[in-house]
Parts: C-alpha cells; sequence; structure tokens
C-alpha cells in the first residue's frame, strides 16, 4: 500500500526523536548540575505518546490500508490515547510530591495497563499466514517455547532485580511493568512469526521492540548509581513513542510486505535464553541464596522449556518421517506415472521400450503386437467415454492372457502389445488372448475383435526391426479377416510397406481420376429383368492395373480416405442414375445403391453431400438407395439423426450383410430400413437344401415381411440358388449368376435391349 499524495508523517518521527535527544541531553545535564527539578523527566512521555497518536492518526487517513491494516492500526492508536493520560498523571504527581519521587497513581496504573493490554490486542490479531490446523498447533507450541524463554530472560535480569532494588518500586508500578513485560515477550514471538501481508513486517516489527522499553526501565531501576526512575523516565520510555512514529513511517511508504517464512530458530534461541540465568546461577552460587525463590522460578521454566522443545523434536521427526514417506511415495508415483499409461495402468511405450531394450540385451524377445479392431467406431457411436471405458476393460483383458508369461502396454490409442518372456510361450499368449475376445466385456458388454502379430528377435537386435516385424504380421492378420493372430514370416514387411504406399497412391488415384465406378444389377428372379444397380468403386492403376476394392478399401479406412472416395461414388453414381432417369424415364430402373462405410457416417459433412448430390443433378430423393452394413454402429444417436433426416427426404436405406451384425432384431425396430440384403453367407449352400442356409433364409424373408421390408438375396451365383429363393417368396436377387458388375454403358445397353422386348412384346 503506498501513500495516497498527502505529506508522509516525517515530522512526527522528527519530533518524537527530537524528544529522546531532549531527554538524554535534559537528564545529563540535571545529573551534572542538578538545577532544577527531576520531575521535568516526566513530561517527555505522555509529549512523545501524544505525538506518536498524532502520526497513526495521519497515516490512517492518508493511506488506503486493509481491513486487517486498519484494524491493527487503530487498535494502536486508541492505545496511545490511555496511555498518554496515564503518564500525564504520573507527571502531574512527580510536580507535586517534588522533590520526592511519586508513586504510581492507581488510575494512572490503570490507564497505562489498559493501554498495553489495547496494544497487546493489536498484535494479537495480527495474521501470520498459517491456515492448517496442524501448522497453527506446531506454531502455538514454538511460540509458547519462544514466550516462556523471553519470561524467563526477563523476569531474571528485569523483574527480579527491580523487585530487590534499594528503592522499591510501588504495586501499580510494578504490575504495570510486569504487564509491559508480558506485551515485549508475547510481541516478540508473535512478530517473528509474520509472514507476511497487508500489515508490513518491519513496521509490526517496530511496535514489538517497544516492549524492550519496559526491560530497559528495570535495568535502569535495578542499578542505584543512576537512580534508576528517572533516567527510565527521561531516557528509556520516551523511545516506545518514537519506534511507533517510524512504524507509521514504515507503513505508509510500504506496498505491502512479500510473503516470507517465519521463523523458526526462536525456540532454540529460547532454550540458550533460559540457559543464561542458570549460568549465572552456576558462576555466582552466592545467588542460589539471594533469590531463592527467584532461583527455583528460573529453574522451573529451563525444565518446562526443555520439555517442551523435546516436545516440538519429537513431533519435528515425526513430521519429517511422514514428510520423507511422502517424498518416496511421491517418486515412485511420479515414477510409476513416467512408465504406465493414466487410463489402463498398463506400462506405456516408454517402460515397454525399455523392458524390450533390457531383453534384447541379453538372450532376446518375443513381442505381440495387438491392435483393437474397428475401436474408432465405438468412440463415434457410443462416445469416449464408452471408448475409455472398452480400453480399461481390455487391458484386464491383456493381463490375464499375459498372466505370468509376459508384461503387456499400451503403446497409442487402441494398439497395444505384450513383450513375452520366453519365445516359447508367445503362441500360447496369442491363443489366449484370441479366445479371451470371445465374450462381451467392459460395462456395455462390447464384443471386441482383435488383430495380432507375433515376432521373435535374438540377442543384440535392433528393436525398431523386432517392432517392424510384429507391426507386420498384424497387417497380415488384418488382411486375413480380422479377430486372428499371425506369427511372422519372412518376406511380411513387404506387404505392409505396400499397404502404406497403397495408402499413398490412393491420394494421387483420387486426384488423378484413377477411379471409376462400375454397377452390379439387381433383377427380379421371375423374368431377370434388372430394377436397379448397386454402385461399386474400382480403381484402374497406371502401373498395377486394376486393383480390387478388397485390397485398397481397407487402406481407405484406415487413412481416412474412405471419405473422399465415397463422396466420389455417391457423386458418380447420382450423375449416371440422373442420365439414365433422362433417357428410359421412371420406370426403367427403380434404385441406384452406393455402399456408405461407418468413416462417412461420421463425416459432419456427409449428409450435406447427399443432398448436394440429388440437388446437383436433379435426381428424386426415393431413386437413391444408401447400402448400410448392419452394425452396432448405427444406433449412434447422431448417426441415428442424420439417417432419420435423410430417410425423411424420400432417401431409402438398406441393411447390407443381413444377419452377420449384432442384434438384427432389435435393429429393425428402431432403424428406419427400407431394403434387407440376405447376407450371401446364406444363399451359400440353399441350393444343397442345407438347414443352415434354407432356415435363416426363410427367417429373414418373413421377419422382413413382418416390418413390411422388401428383400434382396445377394451372392446368387448358379441358377438352382435363383430358383430355390423365389420358391421362400424372394423376388429380387444379386450376384454374378444374375449379373456382373459392368460399365454404366454396358448397363444403358441392357436397359434399352430390355425396354425394346417389351415394346415388341
Amino acid at each position: 500500500m503506498g501513500g495516497s499524495g498527502t505529506p508522509p508523517p516525517w515530522r512526527y518521527v522528527t519530533v518524537s526523536g527530537l524528544l529522546v535527544v531532549l531527554g538524554v541531553l535534559w537528564y545529563a545535564w540535571w545529573i551534572v548540575t542538578g538545577i532544577g527539578p527531576a520531575a521535568v523527566g516526566y513530561t517527555l512521555m505522555p509529549a512523545g505518546l501524544v505525538t506518536a497518536a498524532a502520526a497513526l492518526r495521519s497515516m490512517r487517513r492518508s493511506v488506503g490500508l486493509a481491513p486487517v491494516a486498519e484494524r491493527f492500526w487503530g487498535w494502536l492508536e486508541a492505545a496511545c490515547y490511555p496511555l498518554a493520560a496515564g503518564y500525564a498523571l504520573l507527571a502531574v504527581a512527580a510536580f507535586r510530591e517534588s522533590p520526592q519521587l511519586p508513586a504510581m497513581p492507581p488510575v494512572s496504573a490503570v490507564l497505562v495497563g489498559g493501554g498495553v493490554l489495547a496494544a497487546m490486542w493489536a498484535v494479537a490479531r495480527v495474521p501470520v499466514g498459517v491456515n492448517s490446523r496442524a501448522d497453527r498447533g506446531r506454531q502455538g507450541l514454538d511460540r509458547l517455547i519462544a514466550f516462556l524463554g523471553c519470561v524467563t530472560v526477563l523476569w531474571h535480569f528485569g523483574i527480579a532485580p527491580m523487585l530487590d532494588a534499594p528503592q522499591p518500586w510501588s504495586g501499580p508500578a510494578v504490575a504495570t511493568l510486569m504487564l509491559s513485560f508480558g506485551f515485549a515477550a508475547g510481541a516478540i514471538t508473535k512478530v517473528s512469526y509474520i509472514t507476511g501481508g497487508p500489515v508490513d513486517r518491519a513496521a509490526v516489527r517496530l511496535i514489538g521492540s517497544t516492549g524492550l522499553v519496559a526491560a530497559a526501565v528495570a535495568v535502569f531501576a535495578a542499578v542505584p548509581a543512576f537512580d534508576g526512575v528517572i533516567p527510565a523516565q527521561a531516557i528509556c520510555l520516551p523511545v516506545m513513542p518514537l519506534l511507533v512514529a517510524l512504524a507509521a513511517r514504515r507503513q505508509h511508504g510500504s506496498a505491502g510486505a512479500r510473503p516470507r517464512r517465519g521463523n523458526v530458530w526462536l525456540p532454540y534461541l529460547a532454550v540458550l535464553a533460559v540457559d543464561l540465568p542458570l549460568i549465572e546461577l552456576v558462576v555466582s552460587p552466592v545467588a542460589w541464596d539471594l533469590r531463592e525463590g527467584e532461583t527455583r522460578l528460573v529453574v522451573a521454566l529451563a525444565v518446562v522449556v526443555t520439555g517442551l522443545v523435546t516436545v516440538r523434536q519429537y513431533l519435528s521427526f515425526r513430521e519429517n518421517s511422514l514428510l520423507l514417506a511422502e517424498k518416496r511415495a511421491s517418486e515412485a508415483r511420479l515414477r510409476h506415472e513416467a512408465t504406465h499409461d493414466p487410463l489402463t495402468g498398463l506400462a506405456n511405450r516408454v517402460l515397454f521400450r525399455e523392458l524390450l531394450d533390457e531383453a534384447l540385451a541379453g538372450p532376446g524377445a518375443t513381442v505381440l503386437m495387438i491392435d483393437m479392431d474397428d475401436f474408432k467406431s465405438v468412440n463415434d457411436s457410443l462416445g469416449h467415454d464408452a471408448g475409455d471405458q472398452l480400453l480399461i476393460a481390455f487391458a484386464e483383458v491383456l493381463r490375464s492372457a499375459s498372466g505370468t508369461d509376459g508384461t503387456p502396454a499400451r503403446l497409442a490409442g487402441d494398439e497395444f502389445a505384450i513383450l513375452i518372456d520366453r519365445p516359447a510361450r508367445g503362441g500360447d499368449v496369442a491363443e489366449r488372448l484370441k479366445q479371451a475376445t470371445t465374450v462381451p466385456i467392459g460395462p456395455h458388454r462390447l464384443l471386441v475383435h482383435v488383430s495380432a502379430g507375433l515376432a521373435t528377435a535374438p540377442g543384440g537386435a535392433a528393436a525398431t526391426l523386432l517392432l517392424r516385424d510384429a507391426d507386420a504380421a498384424m497387417y497380415v492378420a488384418k488382411q486375413r479377416g480380422k479377430a486372428n493372430w499371425v506369427r511372422y514370416e519372412s518376406g511380411m514387411e513387404q506387404s505392409a510397406q505396400a499397404h502404406v504406399q497403397l495408402g499413398g497412391d490412393l491420394r494421387e488415384a483420387l486426384a488423378g481420376g484413377q477411379l471409376r465406378v462400375v454397377y452390379q444389377p439387381v433383377v427380379r428372379l421371375d423374368d431377370r429383368r434388372i430394377v436397379g444397380v448397386e454402385a461399386l468403386v474400382r480403381w484402374e492403376h497406371p502401373v498395377q492395373g486394376t486393383i480390387s476394392p478388397a485390397e485398397f478399401i481397407p487402406a481407405a479406412e484406415q487413412t481416412g480416405l474412405i471419405v473422399p472416395v465415397g463422396r466420389f461414388v455417391l457423386r458418380e453414381t447420382c450423375r449416371q442414375a440422373a442420365a439414365w432417369l433422362a433417357e428410359f424415364g421412371p420406370d426403367a430402373l427403380t434404385r441406384v445403391a452406393p455402399n456408405v462405410s461407418l468413416r462417412q457416417l461420421h463425416d459432419p459433412d456427409f449428409e450435406a453431400d447427399v443432398r448436394a448430390a440429388l440437388e446437383d443433378h436433379a435426381l428424386p430423393a426415393d431413386l437413391l438407395v444408401l447400402e448400410l452394413t448392419e452394425s452396432a454402429s448405427l444406433r449412434s444417436p447422431r448417426v441415428s439423426r442424420v439417417l432419420h433426416r435423410l430417410h425423411g427426404t424420400g432417401v431409402r436405406l438398406a441393411l447390407d450383410d443381413f444377419g452377420t451384425g449384432e442384434s438384427s432384431l432389435s435393429l429393425l425396430r428402431t432403424f428406419p430400413a427400407d431394403i434387407v440384403k440376405l447376407d450371401e453367407s446364406f444363399v451359400d449352400g440353399i441350393e444343397r437344401d442345407e438347414p443352415g442356409s434354407t432356415a435363416v433364409a426363410r427367417a429373414v424373408f418373413q421377419l422382413a415381411g413382418a416390418f413390411g421390408l422388401e428383400t434382396i438375396a445377394e451372392g446368387v451365383e448358379n441358377e438352382e440358388q435363383a430358383e430355390r429363393l423365389l420358391r421362400l417368396g424372394y423376388t429380387l436377387g444379386q450376384g454374378h449368376h444374375l449379373g456382373r458388375p459392368m460399365t454404366g454403358d454396358e448397363i444403358t445397353t441392357i436397359v434399352a435391349a430390355q425396354r425394346a422386348g417389351a415394346a415388341a412384346a
């Protein structure tokens, strides 16, 4: 807090200082000449207290104080008034009884005592910056030790000699001085622990030092040669107002004290303090006889202080032990956090690499690299909280599968690894993991499929090469249908590298127009007329030729390129459909059906892309059928809202590969489907009347009929299958026997021939 621009109270400090100098000069003149009454020395203290009160009032009016500081300085100012009045009454008594020295009038003692109590209350209310109960108790013990040490010294060297002085003091004077001694001891111990705040530390120290004036008064009183009462009144006591004026000046120019640590050495000084009287008693045994009662008190205080210090040391030892234990626990926790995944508690990549390097420095290492298949769809459909819960549950699966044979780790996202201690146990760990993922896990009871790659390297091999081999084996496992594990064999890394290269080439293919759309007919099983088409993407690579979707679609999914690829297929399909509509009219083809991946459904622009494709080509919405693979991801609230809005515009939705996903029946009740496509796995063998295929085909047809949905049988490869499906009630089919994927021009030719034949008939 700085001043407000009014003159600082230097003038009060100057006046107080002049009073102190005047007292010294007067006493020197008086002691040499003996001229004048001794009562003059009594006038300096009340004059100084009036000056100190004026300094405090000036400072409080010119400085914007915080409430705590305002309360402190207000109480000190209030203390100055009864002190000034008490000492003024004592001065009056001195002149009245001159040349005899006066005894302190009872009223004067009461006023001075009240002023001292007010000052003690002000110092006691200053906050010391300690909040916790334990810290307050610990500091209270320290302050008690320091207080008793101060009391011992002040009693032995101050009050006791004063009581034994040749000119005994009056009872009120002794009581006042003892109260001042208490203020001195309390102020010293309190001020030593003030760490900072709105009341300036140095200013409070100056106020606390005023209590030491009482000690000086007692020292003078115990020295007969100086007629101690006179120098006490003329020299010592005027120092008190000077200290108060200096404190006011200090607070006036202070911007607030910076927080500092409270003194921790004061209790030890207290031990030294109580030893000083004991040393005197040992050096001067006569003192034992001269002041036997006072000696017993000093010894008793020394014993109490020593006992309290012992307690303090015990508490400090216990606290230090606890702090050391907490530090060790904190260090262990930090080491664990630095080397373990915070979500799953598994070893992280850093620790895994350290353990792998240690293993390769020895006989060798075996690594099982693991990737959770389609984990992103869980985050997209159920939210990241559900994804985190699934990762936690999967970590427990890894711990169980590893057992005592290895150390599981989470490397990143849904990528995990197990460092297997013995190469011979690698296959066992992989099989245990495969079996453990055949049942649902986690609070949402989700079925997790993983692809894993197993690789072994001898001692001295590079960790990066071992991880590359395990990663290559994992990629091969994904290629073989996921939910599988593969042991690394030489050359597998070439396939993984080709996969990465394929992703880069696909990006160029999108920009270079290498992708094209072909159309597989959807035909009526009775007369084999084409009623619609499914749009399929093909890649004509300038070097490798035609690349199968089975090769580049996984790369597109992993790189995120499936979104622009799907957008291209959607727009090209709508363009071709608009051309057929213009050429053949609305009755020639009733549907065009591009496939939509889960990644597309979660793309925030997907709905806008569909609407734009329809509007740009003026295509009726009911002509477009979006084929969606049956999946739990379709239950995502966000995906469900998007599909319901598109369905509301007239776009039709087809559940592709029906019967292979999860909870097919419940999905039909909540999903706005129009068409159900029987998966080809249930068509295969139906011509041989295999019970499983026939029963499922019949059940799907009846289920779809119950919900008012159209059915299409996929994968029709021969005439016997077509006839069998027709007898089961299916009217539409799709497969190589009914029509292979072909260009738009080839479809145009077939549809034109169909229309010509129908016109001729």
